[in-house]
């Protein structure tokens, strides 16, 4: 029967991604918040998980787990639950097949498991009085394994067992970096460090124990046999009794819970070196079983440790792509006017940290307000640091026809010169003046829809190219007398295709249809209007693209 969470000093999660990849995540700080946001204390880079998906809370010595309305449930051995406190071994998944499988583990309770396990092997193999030794070098392993020692310190306890398994007297870890081997641990059986250069045996011979054979590998010799030694197996020459070469494989997922190892020579990472000078190696049945597993072990550690530290870098971006997204949502305006004859209101939100689009409204005087809407291609850090460039360029804009038209032209042939065609951004800019004359240049952007207190619906069409494609573009403005009362309703391509679980397009003619339905509300009325009719058809479904929207209004 498996025991409460109660009976352990520290608990953590084995995380078991899509692929059968295993992590481990200590579970701390409490309360620990799981999902897909960036923001939880364990990231699950799953989309149908939700942002905020369970909480681990901790009652006495107790952790209990907590749903946190997520979309799809929480499942705990099977069976969906909103709070359950959490057992040894308990397997957590999250609604959706394929997805993550977490197991609640308590460290002490493993390392007894495995102490059980070792000493049931040891006794059915018979070997004699050296069992408690080998059983203690394990042990060490699986302690080293426990308090998430570094890397190297796990590898040099997986040679000290090794050494203690066969008897022999020395022992190197050695990893593939490139076409050539590197020594990554070297001690003696008495766990002294050896120097790299105490390694004398030929590298052809480890190479093609490493390149032919994909179990171990074993050379013993006799001293007093020296004839018909081959130049290749001149071990004889460096006055050794025995080496036992072990390969070390990149393991593969073939399923949810099944691992295999890859038979290709170019997925073999490394391999264990073992060699004694007094005598040969107990390769006996049952050390031959230990030695193996001890090579499985290696490779499972070191695959964690390539995912531990690409996750360790993913994490060091997000954490710049948070400081970039912070100075990003700086840069949009702070308040928008909700009195006078200009009344605005925006929001946007990026599908990923940063994004490529982005609004402003600045006042040019008592009789002209400007806004901009922009939308730059492709996604991410670069398209975010475009859209904050043409951020910067449109603070400079100004009122008058002539103007908009200089303006765009100046500003389009600046981004040919530095993006040389590679980037470029859909722009709607205009100019309202006090009088309801509308000066608007649409550079290949979405129509806006100009929304009129009767709800009659007209579009402002595109009437010249995007910015960045071509130097020599030519810009257009164009003139619309707006009504009082009249709203200008701008928006990027991201909320017109927006999509739901289905993949149907929220499109056009849905925010037709909502503009049709609160056309008599202030422009944050309708803006608010639009934005939940986006979320209540999407369904929090993750997005391909930016979504902007600007909505404002003439009230003289």
């Amino acid at each position: 029967m498996s025991s409460p969470a109660s009976a352990q000093t520290g608990a953590s999660f084995v995380v078991i991604n899509p692929s059968g990849n295993r992590t481990r995540a200590v579970i701390e700080p409490v309360p620990f918040t799981i999902g897909r946001q960036a923001d939880n204390q364990l990231v699950l880079r799953d989309s149908r998980v939700s942002r905020q998906h369970v909480r681990i809370t901790k009652e006495g010595s107790s952790y209990f787990l907590n749903d946190l309305t997520s979309r799809h449930g929480t499942f705990v051995n099977g069976s969906q639950v909103q709070r359950h406190e959490l057992k040894n071994s308990d397997s957590i998944e999250f609604g959706v097949q394929d997805s993550y499988r977490l197991i609640f583990m308590v460290e002490d309770d493993e390392i007894h498991k495995l102490i059980d396990q070792v000493a049931h092997t040891n006794k059915s193999d018979g070997s004699g009085p050296g069992n408690l030794s080998k059983l203690r070098a394990l042990v060490e392993v699986a302690r080293a394994l426990q308090n998430s020692l570094s890397t190297e310190d796990v590898l040099g306890a997986v040679v000290d067992a090794a050494l203690t398994v066969t008897g022999s007297e020395r022992g190197f870890l050695m990893l593939r970096k490139d076409d050539d081997l590197e020594i990554c641990v070297a001690r003696n059986n008495r766990g002294a460090p050896l120097a790299k250069n105490d390694l004398k045996v030929p590298t052809r011979l480890i190479n093609r124990a490493l390149s032919q054979r994909r179990e171990l590998l074993s050379m013993n010799f006799d001293p007093m046999a020296a004839s018909g030694v081959s130049p290749d197996m001149s071990v004889e020459m460096l006055a050794l009794r025995s080496v036992v070469c072990v390969p070390l494989v990149r393991l593969r997922s073939s399923s949810g819970q099944e691992t295999s190892i890859r038979t290709n020579n170019s997925e073999t990472v490394g391999l264990l070196y073992l060699d004694s000078r007094a005598g040969a190696a107990d390769l006996s049945a049952g050390n031959r079983e230990l030695l193996q597993t001890l090579a499985l072990e290696t490779s499972t550690i070191l695959e964690n440790a390539r995912l531990l530290e690409e996750e360790r870098s993913k994490q060091r971006i997000e954490e710049e792509l948070n400081i970039a997204r912070n100075i990003q949502n700086g840069l949009l305006p702070r308040s928008l006017p909700q009195e006078g004859w200009y009344r605005a209101a925006g929001w946007s939100i990026p599908s990923h940290q940063v994004g490529g689009d982005y609004y402003d409204v600045r006042k040019l005087n008592d009789d002209c307000w400007a806004t901009v809407v922009a939308d730059v291609s492709g996604k991410g850090v670069s398209s975010a640091l475009l859209a904050s460039l043409l951020q910067g360029a449109f603070l400079l804009a100004s009122e008058g026809e002539k103007n908009i038209e200089m303006m765009m032209t100046r500003i389009n042939r600046y981004l040919v010169e530095r993006a040389h065609g590679e980037k470029y951004a859909t722009l709607f800019f205009c100019n309202l003046h006090s009088n309801g004359v509308l000066h608007y240049a649409n550079a290949g952007h979405c129509a806006p829809i100009v929304v009129s207190t009767s709800g009659e619906l007209h579009s402002l069409p595109a009437n010249s190219m995007p910015i960045g494609l071509i130097g020599a573009a030519p810009y257009k403005v164009d003139a619309y007398q707006l009504k009082p009362g009249d709203k200008v309703v701008c928006y990027s391509d991201g909320l017109s295709e927006a999509q739901n679980a289905a993949e149907d397009f929220f499109e056009t003619s849905r925010i037709e249809a909502a503009l049709r339905s609160n056309y008599g509300g202030t422009c944050t009325d309708v803006l608010n209007a639009l934005k939940q009719s986006v979320q209540a058809f999407t369904e929090e479904a993750p997005q391909s693209d930016d979504m902007t929207l600007v909505v404002f209004e003439y009230r003289p």
